[in-house]
């Protein structure tokens, strides 16, 4: 029994489908206020630094002061956002697969 190639689906249809658009709409409104909320937690360590350095100095437990902690919490909402895009970039594969596999059939 031959295997047949699977079917090529036609790009510059898919692109102008409704549900492709959409698809694409649904991306930018998720992935743009990411991109906001990312840059303005990471720039907000260097303007309190900056501009409020008593209240970054201030000690939390022993010699860790706010800036240590916020300096670390970095890390845990880099790695958040990073499983909260894996989980939607998954959803959003699911959901071009759909517009593929109607286009294909």
């Amino acid at each position: 029994m031959a295997n047949n190639p699977p079917s090529r689906p036609d790009w510059e249809a898919l692109s102008h489908k409704p549900e492709f658009q959409e698809l694409l709409a649904a991306k930018k409104r998720f992935i743009i206020p990411c991109c906001v909320f990312f840059l303005v937690y990471y720039f907000a360590l260097l303007y309190f630094v900056g501009w409020h350095l008593d209240l970054m100095k201030k000690p939390v437990i022993g010699k860790v002061n706010v800036a240590y902690l916020f300096a670390l919490s970095q890390f845990f909402m880099a790695w958040g956002m990073a499983w909260v895009y894996m989980r939607k970039a998954a959803a959003f594969d699911r959901a071009a697969a759909e517009i593929i596999k109607h286009e294909t059939h």
